[in-house]
């Protein structure tokens, strides 16, 4: 038989344990093979290292490497059932031959086979999503990393490519979204730097509006009223109205951000005194941030809809492209602010799968994120 993908051998995924019910499907499934062997060629493609049980994962390599005996000697003598014990054994050291008679009483139906086969794939499909987004969650939440942005973004197309190789194997069906609640987005620190970098853009825009500014939208903010912000500005750019912090303040009363506890002056002050802000250089550190953060929440996402059983094989898949398809949005947004041409070079060039999901449409950019005259 082929072997599986190679993107998927990197992960030890015995480790990660199987949903309760794959176990019996594993055992069902070899217990139709041990009583009528000539079943494997109906199974289509599965590989040993589909299994989660090491011992499982011994018994059916045996299969895929014996020749079974034929079918008039195999009904009169034990010899299948010998040579997978003695295949298995040095792989499998605690196998015996009463754990094969008892595989054997596991199977409800041998016809069955190929139904358990499918049970076996699923739940291999979810073991490999679980051990790639734990891998994207390292990775994109270790900043001692070297190039963390480049290893968070090759983690989630390895994670990419997965998605797309066990998509191919198993059925092709339409289906919703998994049930399972996204993980919500860490909640910053309010004395963290990174959020007085994003005041100081938010007062540089306003008093020196950038062209660098387009690629960001108000998710990108780590604090959610510096993106509230950013949204009133682009508002009132949108009407065509001049951009100060007068006329941000004022949008921002329309949109209730004006509180007892955030007063206009102390909201007016916000969005003053960005004279010490590099706005383009900036503008690459929010994004960058923006997409190590989506890198981690999508890798958070992608886990917590593995660990939950009661999602189909189906509902797994699609929330996992819905949630590349996000991150994806985030990466091309930062790989444009950071140089616009190549990425849009390479973009043409080596097109998203479309099962990752493509970026949105950029909105056309308003005067507020054009160079200012």
């Amino acid at each position: 038989m082929p072997q599986p993908n190679s993107s998927e051998a990197d992960f030890d995924l015995l480790d990660v344990p199987p949903a309760p019910a794959v176990h019996y499907a594993e055992q069902a499934l070899l217990g139709a093979l041990l009583l009528e062997p000539d079943r494997i060629q109906a199974l289509g493609t599965l590989h040993p290292a589909d299994f989660a049980n090491a011992g499982h994962l011994a018994v059916f390599d045996a299969m895929t490497t014996l020749t079974p005996p034929p079918p008039e000697v195999h009904t009169s003598k034990p010899l299948w059932l010998t040579a997978v014990l003695e295949h298995a054994r040095p792989a499998a050291r605690g196998l015996t031959a009463a754990y094969l008679h008892q595989l054997v009483g596991a199977c409800p139906d041998p016809a069955h086979a190929p139904a358990y086969a499918a049970i076996v794939r699923a739940g291999h499909a979810r073991r490999t999503l679980r051990a790639h987004a734990e891998h994207l969650v390292h990775t994109a939440g270790d900043p001692m990393l070297e190039d963390q942005p480049s290893a968070a973004l090759t983690a989630a197309d390895r994670l990419a490519g997965v998605l797309d190789h066990l998509a191919g194997r198993l059925p092709a069906h339409s289906s919703t979204l998994p049930r399972t609640p996204a993980p919500a987005h860490p909640v910053c620190d309010p004395d963290n730097e990174d959020v007085e970098d994003e005041r100081l853009l938010l007062a540089a825009l306003c008093a020196r509006p950038t062209e660098a500014a387009r690629w960001l939208q108000p998710a990108d903010f780590a604090e959610p009223l510096h993106g509230q912000l950013f949204r009133c500005l682009l508002d009132v750019d949108r009407r065509g109205d001049p951009v100060d912090p007068v006329t941000v303040l004022w949008q921002a009363q329309h949109q209730g951000l004006i509180t007892p506890t955030l007063p206009p002056a102390e909201l007016l002050g916000m969005l003053t005194d960005g004279s010490t802000a590099t706005t383009e250089h900036s503008v690459e550190l929010i994004l960058r941030r923006a997409m190590l953060t989506r890198a981690h929440t999508t890798g958070l996402t992608v886990l917590a809809y593995a660990q939950d059983d009661t999602n189909t094989t189906g509902q797994l898949l699609t929330g996992t492209r819905r949630a590349l398809a996000d991150l994806t949005a985030v990466r091309h947004r930062w790989q444009r602010a950071i140089d616009p041409i190549p990425a849009r070079t390479a973009q043409r060039q080596t097109p998203v799968s479309p099962r990752a999901g493509p970026p949105p449409p950029l909105a056309k950019p308003a005067s507020v994120v054009r160079a200012a005259r």
